[in-house]
């Protein structure tokens, strides 16, 4: 611990705010912390992302069978320990017209950031009506649709490279709730064919998704949005915890703004929302198909709400954070009415024969 803090003075000082007030903010689900520096009127975060935290990242030639064994980070390819992961996604995210945080300083080296402050009113917590509520959502929806329309670069370099939400991360994420869910939040012993049976299932519907072309945060959600209302046109969603994005398909972060695992979304904005992100798509894309969208829609929300069932029963199980066990009833509400669409018959009956407690109908 001594020997972190001065690893931090010394990025502080280096930076030119070793005097900064120091204001600690409220940890979230990673192994992140951040602290909310003050120093000569001027606000600024310290992230403090400790290397030794966290698995490594998944190198970009790796095979299946490699990612596999360097562990779960690298199977469903997630940042991990690389800072270049945040710093390059922001310059990505600001480039293409989005207000995610400057970067002021950083070291890779020690897993320290000094970035801008966006504030604190989190979409969560700013919603107050109705009305409030629609006009946000809104504007989120459609810098998704404008961030899906960027037509930039995605950068390759020795430090970082934008890679694929391929199929194995995929399938990854969809075996935590095998391998946490069901076991620790139900009780259940899932059997070597229950497994065989649900990864088939999930590789069936993986191949019916089109090819990975857009930018996923992966995390677009109301904790993760804040209302900038000094900013102009989407400018004033400013966006938060992306590290982990990749190229993947435009109806995943929808389906992560819609399907909230954390606040209640009346279904008719749900509705509301997704037919406004398919009209902004349409006016600036003859190429983009709603039929070939709403089926990755079906498939993704499945996928996602079955990875979020896992991951907080880990939260809950492995690292010690009962809130998360509160959660839980509104990810499976979310994923009872995933299982209804069409397309997922397979996958709802699984869920029938091996999970009746969830009561599908």
């Amino acid at each position: 611990m001594s020997d972190r803090q001065d690893q931090i003075e010394a990025f502080l000082k280096q930076a030119g705010w070793q005097n900064a007030s120091r204001e600690a903010l409220t940890a979230d689900a990673s192994t992140r912390t951040y602290h909310r520096l003050g120093h000569g009127g001027k606000n600024a975060l310290l992230m403090n992302a400790p290397l030794s935290a966290e698995q490594p990242c998944c190198p970009p030639v790796a095979t299946p069978e490699e990612r596999r064994s360097l562990g779960y980070n690298a199977e469903a390819r997630l940042a991990g320990p690389n800072l270049h992961a945040f710093v390059e996604t922001a310059r990505l995210l600001r480039e293409a017209g989005l207000s995610a945080p400057d970067i002021y300083a950083f070291d890779a080296g020690t897993g320290l950031a000094l970035i801008e402050d966006l504030g604190d009113d989190l979409y969560a917590r700013y919603i107050a009506s109705p009305d409030k509520e629609r006009d946000l959502y809104a504007i989120a929806v459609e810098a998704l649709a404008h961030l899906h329309q960027f037509k930039g670069a995605w950068p390759v370099s020795s430090d970082y490279t934008f890679q694929e939400y391929d199929d194995v991360a995929l399938l990854a994420e969809t075996r935590l709730l095998t391998q946490w869910y069901l076991p620790y939040r139900r009780g259940l012993v899932v059997t070597d064919q229950m497994l065989q049976d649900y990864d088939g299932i999930w590789m069936e519907l993986l191949e019916k998704l089109t090819s990975p072309a857009v930018f996923v945060m992966r995390d677009y959600h109301a904790e993760n949005l804040l209302w900038l209302p000094g900013r102009d046109g989407i400018r004033r969603t400013g966006v938060i915890d992306f590290q982990d994005g990749l190229i993947g398909q435009p109806a995943y972060d929808l389906v992560s703004l819609l399907e909230d695992a954390r606040r209640d979304v009346l279904l008719d904005l749900v509705q509301e929302m997704r037919g406004r992100y398919v009209r902004c798509m349409k006016a600036s894309d003859n190429n983009f198909s709603q039929a070939a969208f709403e089926s990755d829609y079906s498939i993704l929300a499945a996928q996602r709400n079955a990875k979020i069932l896992g991951i907080f029963a880990r939260l809950v199980k492995r690292d010690g954070k009962p809130k998360y066990d509160g959660l839980l009833p509104r990810v499976e509400q979310h994923f009872r009415r995933d299982l209804a669409r069409p397309g997922l018959e397979r996958l709802r009956d699984w869920v029938k024969n091996s999970l009746p407690t969830l009561e599908i109908e």
